[in-house]
């Protein structure tokens, strides 16, 4: 479904990603780790549009994405949750939510998809119509996901969705995604929890200094020293 071959990104005269290539295929969910500054977001926001790259090539089922503004970039089929979810919180969960189906024609497919959201999502529909900013960091994390959800995504990128929530929260989203995956959503997961996106993910590309250091299964990248030696560059 993706392909990214070769990308170099650059901040002025400070490269962010040397030339990575990585695979996205249908029905999977990769995983993106390494530590800060590896080059993480700034891959998932070269795929959506928001940073042109310097050179290389992504492609969308074969289709460059390289040049198209993020909003075609969602009409093609991808979403993005970024990291700090950027909810707004003077807007009500509603009004959230309807932005991310601002893409589509299909009303009658929009509020089927708007119930079946409040249905795995239920803190949402209790809050529906108060202001986002009253939900809690895992809320509105729940609120996030399900916004970019009702864009009906193919590809959903998904920036350390655990960042600032509480075990119990993680747990709760690293299930939904794990469902999303069931239900033929496919995922590129960014995580600082190496461990945690690992174990979630079908295959893991790890990052160091925008360089991918080690790329494998499941069941190769749980073999922990592997994992440290590549993640700590010892």
């Amino acid at each position: 479904m993706l392909s990214i071959e070769d990308l170099h990104v650059s901040y002025g005269r400070v490269p962010a990603l040397k030339g990575i290539s990585l695979e996205v295929d249908a029905g999977e969910i990769v995983g993106l780790v390494g530590p800060n500054g590896a080059g993480k977001t700034t891959t998932l926001s070269t795929v959506f549009g928001l940073i042109r790259p310097d050179s290389g090539s992504i492609l969308l089922e074969g289709r460059s994405l390289v040049g198209e503004a993020p909003e075609r970039i969602v009409r093609l089929g991808v979403a993005l949750v970024p990291e700090g979810r950027h909810i707004f919180n003077t807007l009500t969960v509603s009004e959230n939510l309807a932005m991310g189906a601002t893409a589509r024609s299909d009303r009658a497919g929009v509020r089927r998809d708007l119930a079946g959201l409040l249905e795995r999502f239920p803190v949402l529909e209790r809050y529906y119509d108060s202001p986002a900013g009253r939900l809690s960091g895992g809320e509105q994390q729940q609120l996030a996901i399900a916004r970019a959800l009702l864009s009906r995504p193919r590809l959903l990128l998904l920036d350390e969705p655990s960042l600032g929530l509480a075990p119990v929260v993680i747990d709760l989203v690293f299930d939904v995604l794990a469902e999303l995956r069931n239900e033929g959503v496919t995922i590129l997961l960014v995580e600082q929890n190496a461990a945690r996106a690992v174990e979630l993910a079908d295959r893991s590309y790890v990052l160091r200094t925008g360089e991918v250091a080690l790329a494998g299964s499941r069941d190769d990248l749980q073999v922990a020293e592997h994992l440290e030696t590549a993640y700590l560059g010892l």
